[in-house]
Formats: C-alpha cells, sequence, structure tokens
C-alpha cells in the first residue's frame, strides 16, 4: 500500500505565486540577501502566514527555486552527454540553445556559488563524454578537462551576462574556432 499524499492544487498554485515572486524581485535588482519574507508576501500578493506555512525561511525557498531550475537544465544537459549522433559543434550548439532559453533564471542563479559549480559539473561530464567518444589519440600537451570546462563555463557566463546579442551558433563557432586553434 502506498503512502504517497498528493499535494492540493493550492497548495502547489500558492508555491508558484511565492517563486515567481521571488523570480520578480530578484529581476528587478534584489539581491538574494536581502529578500525578506515581508518582500516576498508583498510581491506575491499574499501574507506572511501563508509563506510560514509552506516554508520554513526565505532560504527554503531560494533553495527549492534553484534546485528546480537547476534540475531542469540538467536533465537536458545529460540528454546530450548521452548524444551521439551530434557532432561536438552542434553539441555545443544545443546546451547553448537550452542555457539561452533558461537565460532570466541563469543570471539571477549565476551569483549563486552552488550553482556555478553544479553547471560546471554537468559542463565537465559533457566533455569527459565527448572525449571518451573520441576516437583520436588525444597529445600529452591536449588541454586538461579541468581548464577546458572552466574556460567554457567562463564564455557561457560572459555570453548570458552581456554578450546575447550573439547567437548561440556564433557562440558555438568561436569557442570551436578557440579549441581547434
Amino acid at each position: 500500500m502506498s503512502t504517497y499524499k498528493k499535494e492540493d492544487p493550492r497548495s502547489i498554485r500558492t508555491k508558484e505565486m511565492f517563486k515567481k515572486a521571488v523570480l520578480e524581485l530578484l529581476s528587478e535588482g534584489e539581491k538574494t540577501s536581502s529578500l525578506t519574507v515581508q518582500k516576498v508576501a508583498k510581491a506575491a500578493k499574499l501574507n506572511r502566514t501563508t509563506f510560514y506555512l509552506h516554508y520554513h525561511d526565505i532560504q527554503e525557498l531560494v533553495g527549492q527555486l534553484t534546485q528546480e531550475i537547476m534540475e531542469g537544465i540538467s536533465v537536458q544537459i545529460l540528454s546530450l552527454i548521452d548524444a551521439t549522433d551530434l557532432s561536438e559543434k552542434q553539441q555545443l550548439t544545443k546546451l547553448l540553445d537550452n542555457l539561452y532559453s533558461h537565460r532570466e533564471y541563469l543570471l539571477i542563479l549565476f551569483d549563486n556559488d552552488d550553482f556555478e559549480e553544479k553547471l560546471f559539473i554537468f559542463i565537465q561530464q559533457l566533455v569527459m563524454k565527448r572525449r571518451e567518444n573520441s576516437e583520436q589519440v588525444l597529445p600529452e600537451n591536449y588541454v586538461t578537462i579541468d581548464i577546458k570546462t572552466a574556460s567554457l563555463i567562463g564564455v557561457i557566463m560572459w555570453w548570458i551576462r552581456k554578450g546575447l546579442h550573439f547567437s548561440s551558433d556564433y557562440i558555438a563557432n568561436q569557442i570551436y574556432l578557440l579549441y581547434k586553434s
């Protein structure tokens, strides 16, 4: 017999209102450290008592929100890790397209060290899998996986923060040229 209890739709809706309020406040320039229950509840057009029915504190809400966004991105990245039918350049373009579709959230999450570390791990797995699938023997002086991953994260973070006027295909080509020269 299953003890799983389905969550009340009203509770789900209320949590979504709080999450949306946090994202709105952060996109307006509010810092995560200055978020308060009062500010979030007001932005959600709900009250503090309702907030505390669903969350212990702001950190729990922000943590859940970050986790949900990371799960969505990780599903997309993990599907790329197993994609053997795409060239390296196509895989990179698809990764950038996926990140572009989450750009509003990424701008907020880049301020969170935990997020950058998780993104690093996912991209590192992608680079390792590509190398494992490579048929060519890599020279000893080839760039290490950590260095390549760190430079990819740096380019991606710059692109999301300041270079969105460039297409994902253009950035993929630039990254490809960077490693092929």
